[in-house]
């Protein structure tokens, strides 16, 4: 991406752009873009009152797609370890680690809810199927556990029921621009904090 911005207003604006840019990606399999899919997502967690960290994850969930979309592909199915990729740019931006960590946890909340529920594979999309194989399928009953232990582990699980459930086309969300104080606050706060 280059140089980083240096105040918090050009930092807020990179990130909007950034999020901006993922207009122009179809949320695979679904009637809505990526867009509409962050900002519903996002939407979704401030419903269920969420904290702001959870619902800029929600936000940025799919980061690593737009920021990287010449990365290795999943056979059109997305890029390659997404969220790996998205959790590494929140950081490198200045969001705080649990933003970062959500992000991260997405997939693997994904994999874990195969694992404990088979009920919820038969409900995933298609294109979600397809990504689960290249994601590393349901998890073991040793990864399960451990992911189990993360302090995490109920707000990742939140993040990936607002995921699942952010794909209305006729939502009534707020616009992005809707979410430019909460982001210029936190990279603010962040900033004060490492300063």
């Amino acid at each position: 991406m280059g140089k980083k911005p240096g105040t918090i207003d050009e930092l807020t604006q990179a990130v909007l752009g950034v999020i901006q840019r993922s207009a122009d990606f179809d949320y695979i399999g679904e009637a809505v873009s990526q867009l509409e899919h962050a900002i519903q997502c996002a939407w979704l967690a401030s419903k269920a009152g969420a904290r702001d960290e959870d619902i800029l994850a929600a936000l940025l969930h799919d980061v690593g797609h737009w920021i990287k979309p010449e990365a290795p592909q999943m056979e059109g199915l997305g890029v390659i370890s997404h969220e790996e990729l998205g959790a590494n740019w929140i950081r490198e931006m200045g969001f705080s680690e649990t933003v970062a960590r959500l992000v991260a946890g997405h997939v693997a909340a994904k994999r874990y809810l195969c694992f404990r529920n088979p009920v919820y594979w038969e409900r995933l999309s298609e294109a979600s199927r397809g990504t689960l194989q290249w994601q590393g399928g349901p998890m073991s009953s040793e990864e399960a556990a451990s992911f189990e232990a993360d302090p995490l582990f109920k707000r990742i699980l939140a993040l990936r029921s607002w995921d699942e459930r952010a794909k209305d086309p006729d939502a009534q969300a707020p616009d992005l621009e809707h979410y430019a104080p909460m982001i210029g606050t936190h990279l603010e706060n962040q900033r004060s904090k490492r300063a």
